[in-house]
């Protein structure tokens, strides 16, 4: 404990002794900016990834195409209403109601997607027949 409250104390940059709580807040929030940057980088993967499996689902479409489909969709719209949440929702018990339905949408959008991909046309199949109206 002790070399950590001296490693803790010491400015890397003056060398001088600092605050400890300022170091292990600046840790802290580095950490946290880290994790949203990690997050901010995958949401705009799964965004390109859309981009270019809608071409493919069209052109090679079949069950793994579905599948596919349905993950991602369900990961998209569930990023995107998370952040509608985040901005627009206040109040702990609201949040937390709010991410709970989020979750129960989340995953009856995923199962949904996938039952009507095993026992019905499919994602790719239905988008195709309703173009052909």
């Amino acid at each position: 404990m002790a070399l950590l409250i001296r490693i803790c104390c010491l400015d890397w940059a003056t060398g001088h002794c600092n605050s400890p709580l300022l170091l292990l807040m600046h840790l802290f929030f580095a950490a946290g900016s880290k994790a949203a940057s990690l997050h901010w980088t995958s949401e705009r993967a799964v965004s390109v990834l859309l981009l270019g499996l809608l071409p493919a689902a069209y052109l090679y479409p079949g069950p793994a195409m579905d599948y596919s489909l349905a993950a991602t969709l369900t990961l998209h719209g569930h990023w995107g209403l998370g952040q509608v949440i985040t901005d627009y929702v206040h109040g702990e018990t609201s949040v937390k109601l709010a991410n709970t339905g989020l979750y129960g949408l989340s995953a009856a959008t995923f199962a949904g997607l996938c039952y009507f991909n095993y026992h019905d046309v499919g994602i790719c199949k239905a988008v195709a027949l309703l173009w052909s109206l």
